[in-house]
């Protein structure tokens, strides 16, 4: 499993009337000591675990307090054997609009070692990395990392079936848009139980590891939370899962909020 598999598929997209910055609830979906624990299955076959957490953390950026994001990825059972994958990353992001002030990442697959790290400058649409400066379409731009809470507290009250939605982010060298499709609601079997979802359809880029006509899915909780339980795509071989195993310090019980 390469590293944009395991973060990509844990993420966490204009045909809204959404300008040029998205709308954000009035409360965000998460809290500090959040910790929410994933498996990936390829098949039937458990392929690696995630662990992401939100942190305490006293580190400011132009004295503004932050929330620490932190995120680590590993294989396991007879994949650990033949590719061995231990990823950390780090997000640190405004507690206020939830945006990334600081960004690094740790990577460390088979014999493949990288780390990168970026500074984000929301407001003069910059970002300066290990890698080079870069100029951003607007003053929400992400990492992946932090894409993911980002949008799990945005505003969808207004959002209808098909409609869609984007995020711009940052990765190794380059600004990208994803683009993500709200698809409906349905009912999923969880290890926290039958859980109401939301169902969307993030935009993924065919290539080394998605066929062409690949589809992913993301199911999140139809709640106050809005956790993701569940996500499914087809590779270029067989397919991937990735599921919930266990959701502590939530901000809300499951089903309310």
């Amino acid at each position: 499993m390469k590293r944009l598999t395991l973060i990509f598929i844990l993420i966490a997209t204009c045909k809204l009337s959404f300008a040029q910055e998205l709308p954000l609830k009035k409360e965000n979906a998460f809290k500090e000591g959040e910790i929410l624990t994933y498996k990936l299955k390829y098949g039937f076959i458990t392929a690696a675990e995630a662990t992401i957490q939100v942190q305490e953390t006293d580190l400011k950026f132009d004295n503004k307090p932050t929330y620490k994001l932190v995120v680590d990825a590993k294989t396991s059972g007879t994949f650990d054997i033949f590719y061995k994958i231990r990823d950390h990353y780090d997000s640190y992001i405004d507690k206020a609009d939830l945006t990334p002030y600081f960004y690094q990442e740790d990577i460390k697959e088979a014999s493949y070692r990288r780390q990168d790290k970026a500074r984000f400058y929301q407001d003069t649409k910059k970002v300066v990395a290990n890698t080079g400066t870069f100029t951003t379409p607007t003053t929400q731009t992400f990492d992946l990392v932090s894409a993911y809470y980002f949008a799990r507290s945005l505003d969808i009250s207004k959002l209808k079936i098909n409609d869609t939605f984007k995020l711009n982010y940052f990765l190794g060298d380059e600004i990208s848009s994803l683009e993500i499709q709200y698809i409906g609601k349905e009912v999923v079997k969880s290890k926290l139980g039958n859980i109401n979802c939301l169902k969307f359809s993030p935009s993924i880029k065919p290539g080394r590891i998605f066929k062409k006509d690949s589809k992913l899915y993301l199911w999140i909780t139809d709640d106050g939370n809005r956790v993701p339980v569940k996500a499914q795509v087809e590779i270029l071989v067989g397919s991937v899962t990735l599921e919930i195993k266990s959701a502590e310090g939530l901000k809300y019980p499951i089903g309310k909020g």
